[in-house]
This record gives structure tokens, C-alpha cells and sequence, in this order.
């Protein structure tokens, strides 16, 4: 059997922690920033845990399952 292969673009979005959680960055922060408030601007900065929904796609894309 060949080897998994990591699909490229889901590593670039994605990343692992060490206790295992998949994280991301939150949408809207590339363009259309001057009607956004500073405040919204500033949450973007923080990661978010992908849902649970999306997670087992997630993982089989970065090749943990």
C-alpha cells in the first residue's frame, strides 16, 4: 500500500496541538478592513478549534487517521 499523503493546502490552514486539538484561523481579516472596528479586527488574531462537524475531514486531509 503506497503511502498517505498530506493534502498541501489543508496543512497550510490547519495546525495540530501537542494535546491533539486541530486549530484555525478565523475568516474575514484579508480585505474590506476599513468598516470592521478595531475590536473585531483585534479578535481575529486569535485561533479557533475546528467543529466537530469538519474535524474527522480535517484529520483525514492531514493524514492522522
Amino acid at each position: 500500500m503506497p503511502k498517505m499523503k498530506t493534502h498541501r493546502g489543508t496543512a497550510k490552514r490547519f495546525r495540530v496541538t501537542g494535546s491533539g486539538k486541530i486549530m484555525r484561523s478565523k475568516q474575514g481579516r484579508n480585505h474590506i478592513l476599513e468598516k470592521k472596528s478595531q475590536k473585531r479586527k483585534r479578535n481575529f488574531r486569535h485561533e479557533t478549534e475546528v467543529s466537530a462537524a469538519d474535524k474527522k475531514v480535517v484529520e483525514r486531509n492531514l493524514g492522522l487517521r
